[in-house]
């Protein structure tokens, strides 16, 4: 039986002309890419600390409403990886990551000035853009398998970077 994991795809942005700050995953886990939702898994807390760091509870909206929610903040959705071979949703097995195209991201949204990186994963990129003129930043990731801070520890982290008057 092949045991190599089959070439996975990720998700488009989530992202309008009002956007200045982006949110970068590395990749969508299993749950994720099974309900076709970024941040499905109930155990990740992404949803939960973007509602704690913008005072407005996006999860008990829907999955639309919520990336409406988001749009609404200026705040947009992505992930640093187009396509992958993965087992499972650990970052780490993580095999022949395809980046997304970013190269035509400045041109287009042009109101985009700040990238913030779920995780160090993710924010393997932050050199790269930052020399692209973004502001950057690393966030504790919100996965459940990052267990080296707790909830408020990263929470502290996450309404730093994403409070209004520390976008850009």
């Amino acid at each position: 039986m092949d045991q190599t994991p089959h070439l996975l795809q990720g998700f488009p942005p989530v992202i309008n002309a009002q956007t200045h700050t982006l949110i970068l995953g590395s990749f969508p886990g299993v749950a994720s890419l099974g309900a076709t939702q970024y941040y499905a898994y109930k155990q990740n807390q992404f949803w939960r600390l973007v509602s704690a760091s913008l005072g407005s509870d996006l999860v008990q909206l829907e999955y639309e409403q919520r990336l409406q929610a988001l749009l609404a903040h200026g705040i947009g959705l992505w992930d640093v990886f187009h396509s992958c071979a993965r087992a499972g949703s650990l970052d780490s097995a993580i095999r022949d990551g395809q980046l997304n195209d970013f190269s035509s991201l400045q041109a287009s949204y042009p109101n985009l000035r700040k990238l913030c990186f779920n995780g160090q994963t993710a924010g393997k990129m932050a050199a790269y853009f930052k020399e692209r003129g973004y502001v950057t930043a690393i966030l504790p990731s919100s996965s459940p398998a990052y267990a080296m801070r707790s909830f408020d520890e990263k929470l502290q982290a996450w309404q730093s970077e994403l409070r209004p008057d520390n976008l850009f």
